[in-house]
Order: C-alpha cells, then sequence, then structure tokens
C-alpha cells in the first residue's frame, strides 16, 4: 500500500471532497492540518513546488497536486492503480 499524504485545512470544501474520495477508495492515508500561515502548509507549499492552496496530495511522495487533480486521476482510470501501487 502506498503512502498517501494529504494536507488540508478547515472548512476547506476542496479538502472534504479529496478526503471523502480517499475514504471511498478504502485507502490509509495521513491527513495533515495545515491552515494558512502555518508550518505544515509552508512544508506543503515547499514539496508541491510552490502550490499554495489546499489541499495538497501526495502518493509515495509524488505530488498529485490538488482535489481537481485527484479527481481527474480516478476519472481517468489512473488513480486505483496508484493507490494499489506498492
Amino acid at each position: 500500500m502506498p503512502k498517501i499524504e494529504i494536507y488540508t485545512q478547515a472548512g476547506c470544501p476542496f479538502c472534504a471532497r479529496a478526503v471523502a474520495l480517499l475514504r471511498a477508495k478504502k485507502v490509509d492515508f495521513q491527513e495533515i492540518n495545515a491552515p494558512g500561515g502555518s508550518p505544515e502548509r509552508e512544508q506543503a507549499r515547499q514539496r508541491s513546488g510552490g502550490r499554495t492552496s489546499a489541499p495538497q496530495i501526495f502518493i509515495d511522495g509524488r505530488h498529485i497536486g490538488g482535489c481537481d487533480d485527484l479527481v481527474a486521476l480516478d476519472g481517468r482510470g489512473e488513480l486505483d492503480s496508484m493507490l494499489k501501487a506498492a
């Protein structure tokens, strides 16, 4: 099972949608609370190549992007294979 990390912030509808999709896939993931201005948000920005929005999602250290990117991967049928990769 790959390591999945998602940087989120409270009240973010995109974060909630991404978390719901990951839960629907029944995969374990680490949700990292990263409100604006926090060290965690800065870490997400650095890891994502400068993206400042939430959520930011990583699978096995690879930056996937935000909610729209995650949903697009799922729509193309690519997400399931990424989530099953060892």
